[in-house]
C-alpha cells in the first residue's frame, strides 16, 4: 500500500490503539517472564490515561493488531517508541516514507528510505522531491 499523509493521518488514531494494544502485551509478557517482579514501563500502562478503543479493539488480539499493521505495509520500526514508517511517494514520484511515533501529535516527518530516523524532515515533501 503506498499512502498519501491524508490517509497516514486519518489512520493515525486507529494506529494509536493498535501500538496500544501490542506494548501492553509485550510488558504483560515481560513481566511474566520475570515471575511478576519486572515492570510495565514506558510501553506497559499509559499512566492511567483513558482507552479510547473501547469495544472496537475488546476482541482484537496482539497478533491480529500485528497482522492489521503488517498488511497495511505499516513498517513498525521500534514498538517501545511507537516508531512507523509509512511508505509514500513524493510529488516527483519516488520512494519517501512519512515518518511517525505514538508520542508526537501529528504525522509531521518524512524521510527517505536510505536515511532512516536521523533523516527526517519536515512535511509536506518538497514538490521537486
Amino acid at each position: 500500500m503506498i499512502w498519501t499523509e491524508a490517509e497516514a493521518r486519518a489512520y493515525l488514531p486507529r494506529l494509536r490503539q493498535l501500538l496500544r494494544l501490542v506494548r501492553r502485551s509485550a510488558a504483560l509478557a515481560s513481566r511474566a517472564r520475570t515471575n511478576g517482579h519486572g515492570s510495565l514501563g514506558a510501553g506497559g500502562s499509559e499512566g492511567g490515561e483513558e482507552d479510547p478503543a473501547g469495544d472496537d479493539l475488546a476482541s482484537l488480539t496482539p497478533e491480529e493488531a500485528l497482522a492489521e499493521i503488517d498488511e497495511r505495509d505499516i513498517v513498525l520500526r521500534d514498538l517501545e517508541r511507537g516508531l512507523v514508517d509509512f511508505p509514500s511517494r513524493s510529488p516527483g514520484g519516488r520512494e519517501v516514507l512519512l515518518c511517525w511515533q505514538s508520542d508526537e501529535e501529528d504525522l509531521a516527518w518524512w524521510h527517505f528510505p536510505d536515511d532512516g530516523f536521523a533523516g527526517r524532515r519536515p512535511l509536506p515533501v518538497p514538490p521537486d522531491v
